[in-house]
């Protein structure tokens, strides 16, 4: 999920499967791109973005007339991995009598057709793959768009597009039970919103050829034929060259389209008038109409990043069965929304364009979305099992994808903790995709949304100049935007920094200067949960721990995702509350953002409960591990020394003792005790464990 804990510098996995899914084009993206040769004019190469053509040294090479033969081959070759035999046989058979002997006959006569080519059929215990000699046109593309399309020139982008020779694997289709016509469609949908991604980058660069430029236009409009961007690029085409004719014409065939979707046509009649207000004279030269480029990315200091989450799908049979998948996805909408900090397409929306069968890549374009959720639910042999992957709209990529697999024995139950993991993920993955592309932008062309994720980068150093960076561009974001309540929760972070860790001989003004930038935010918001966890720490700071843990528990009623407000209710808990109840807190702040920056606070937090537990080998082994993390700060180091020599794992302890001195050598039991609120009986303990 979306919150203040998300650094740069965490970098997501997709795991592995080991059974096949609708979703395992997103793994086969993540192996094609790390595993991928350059294509060369004289290699052996595969086709698949077209009809499936093998060719060598400009020849083409007689395929099998088998449809299967072909699917298989397909398939491999798009893998360019091992492959288990089990999960080729549940994709391309329907339960046979032997299809594990159908499989042994179908790669008999891929090994046929390409004894003569250079490249290989290999196998290898219970797996199949192809030798990786062999250049894939898909893979090639999949390749250059993942590291995005925005840092890639004209022609490159031009060679790109004129790998599409039509749909992916055009012409090879099978029993539509079949799990491969899943992933087939699902893969198919990869490409098209790949080749979009390209063609809108293309029509921003091509200036020198207005026939490639138009043409370019029109493949763009084909892919997304309710995006009003392409339209306006054709309208003003067309009407710079005069001919009228054809843009009403266009027009009005497009005012019958939309209407027929039940989609405003007002816009699209406007681009219209628009672009006849720029009638071409005869002298001028081609000239592409920046207005209209330039409408290609919504702008204003006041945005947030969009997302639609398009409803899962189920199969059929199971529709009918308590429509698991559309519950799933309201439940995400719902708790993606009460973070308030993304801007969420409405389930109603979302829905009726599912019910006119636009599909997510078509949606995300067509509502302007910058980011896409979709995703898969399956229920067999009592476990649930759900596909989920999010993707960046503009760019055409995947930036996260998860299989998420549980027993069905309590649906309900099950169905929210996917939901929380699915949240948790996608907020925190677009956090991490915002800060980078804010990172990279000059000062002064950012808007108040960038000012704000630049201010999490530097405040997450967890020094004293990065958390005065911070400050700087979080009170850049507020004057940007006076009514974004996480600029206010972020600037009054900065100051409970500086009362708490950088500037305690000033504590008390930085104390009152947190508690006012929280009541700045919440007088913004009252329902964002940063603004009252902002306010809730605040609190905890001046001392006010009834009225700090009623603010945090606030923050959790108002979104159960957000898990700062987890982290810190264990985080006070432990040092004067039930430190079972913290342990809790801390396990279910983990569980939602197990990549989060502040994970050595959440660690130290556990290491205090466990500590007054007098659990001292549960206490030394987290208080060890919070230390151990890059931005672990001074305080953090204290507790690993405090709890290991509480335990008489002294040798342990003392190399953090040594660490501390390095950081302040005048740092001591009393600088420790001062800035946290421990009970009585805490104190009493960590006295007894101090080292002075």
């Amino acid at each position: 999920m979306i919150h203040l804990g998300v650094m740069v510098a965490r970098f997501s996995t997709i795991k592995s499967q080991r059974r096949f899914n609708v979703g395992a084009s997103v793994e086969m993206l993540t192996n094609q791109v790390n595993r991928a040769p350059p294509i060369k004019p004289s290699d052996f190469q595969v086709r698949l973005l077209g009809s499936l053509t093998l060719v060598q040294d400009g020849t083409s090479l007689d395929l099998p007339t088998s449809r299967k033969v072909r699917a298989l081959f397909a398939y491999l070759a798009y893998a360019r991995h091992p492959v288990h035999r089990a999960q080729l046989c549940d994709l391309l058979w329907d339960a046979p009598n032997d299809p594990r002997a159908e499989l042994r006959w179908c790669l008999s006569k891929i090994r046929r057709f390409t004894e003569d080519a250079r490249f290989r059929l290999l196998t290898e215990s219970d797996t199949v793959w192809i030798s990786p000699e062999c250049a894939v046109d898909a893979v090639e593309v999949l390749q250059a768009v993942k590291s995005g399309v925005a840092h890639l020139d004209c022609t490159r982008l031009s060679g790109l597009n004129r790998c599409f020779r039509g749909d992916f694997l055009e012409g090879v289709d099978l029993d539509a039970r079949l799990p491969f016509v899943g992933w087939l469609t699902a893969t198919r949908r990869t490409f098209r919103q790949a080749q979009t991604a390209i063609l809108e980058r293309l029509v921003t660069l091509q200036t020198d050829d207005p026939e490639q430029y138009r043409t370019e236009v029109e493949q763009w409009l084909e892919l997304a034929p309710f995006d009003l961007r392409p339209h306006r690029l054709l309208f003003d085409i067309l009407s710079r060259e005069g001919r009228l004719r054809e843009g009403e014409e266009h027009l009005a065939n497009s005012v019958r389209r939309f209407e027929a979707e039940g989609l405003d046509v007002m816009a699209l009649k406007q681009a219209w008038q628009g672009a006849r207000g720029r009638l071409r004279t005869p002298s001028d030269a081609f000239v592409v109409d920046t207005v209209a480029v330039q409408a290609l990315a919504p702008t204003g200091t006041g945005r947030r990043a969009c997302v639609v989450i398009m409803p899962f799908t189920e199969p059929q049979q199971a529709q009918g069965d308590g429509g698991l998948a559309d519950a799933l996805t309201h439940d995400i909408i719902t708790r993606l929304a009460k973070l308030r900090n993304l801007f969420v397409i409405a389930r109603g929306t979302v829905f009726t364009l599912r019910d006119r069968d636009i599909g997510p890549d078509e949606a995300g374009r067509l509502l302007r979305a910058d980011y896409v959720i979709s995703g898969a639910l399956e229920r067999r042999a009592g476990r649930l099992r759900v596909e989920v992957e999010a993707t960046e709209t503009a760019a055409g990529r995947i930036i996260w994808s998860e299989t998420y697999q549980r027993r069905s024995d309590d649906t309900l139950l099950v169905l929210q903790e996917i939901g929380d993991g699915i949240v948790a993920s996608v907020d925190s993955e677009i956090e991490l995709v915002e800060t980078s592309r804010a990172l990279l932008k000059p000062v002064t062309s950012l808007d108040a949304w960038e000012a704000y994720h630049r201010g999490l980068w530097h405040m997450y150093q967890f020094n004293q100049a990065g958390n005065e960076n911070a400050q700087h561009f979080f009170s850049l974001a507020r004057r940007l935007d006076p009514t974004f309540a996480r600029a206010h929760a972020g600037m009054s972070f900065t100051h409970f920094q500086n009362a708490f860790l950088h500037r305690p001989s000033d504590r008390a003004r930085e104390i009152e200067l947190a508690l006012d930038t929280a009541g700045e935010s919440l007088a913004t918001d009252d329902r964002s949960p940063a603004a009252h966890w902002a306010m809730g720490r605040a609190l905890w700071l001046r001392g006010e721990l009834g009225q700090a843990v009623g603010e945090l528990e606030r923050t959790i009623e108002l979104s159960p995702n957000f898990s700062l407000g987890h982290y810190t209710l264990g985080f006070v808990r432990s040092q004067s509350g039930d430190p079972l109840e913290a342990i809790r807190s801390v396990d279910q702040s983990l569980a939602l953002s197990p990549f989060d920056p502040l994970l050595f606070a959440s660690y130290a937090a556990r290491a205090l409960s466990h500590l007054r537990l007098h659990q001292y080998a549960e206490a030394g082994d987290w208080a060890s591990r919070a230390a151990a993390r890059p931005n672990a700060h001074i305080h953090i180091v204290a507790i690993a020394a405090y709890c290991l020599q509480a335990g008489g794992q002294v040798r342990e302890a003392q190399v953090h003792v040594s660490r501390l001195y390095r950081l302040n050598p005048n740092y001591g039991i009393n600088d420790f005790l001062s800035a946290f609120h421990f009970c009585e009986e805490a104190k009493a303990l960590l006295r007894k464990s101090a080292w002075e």
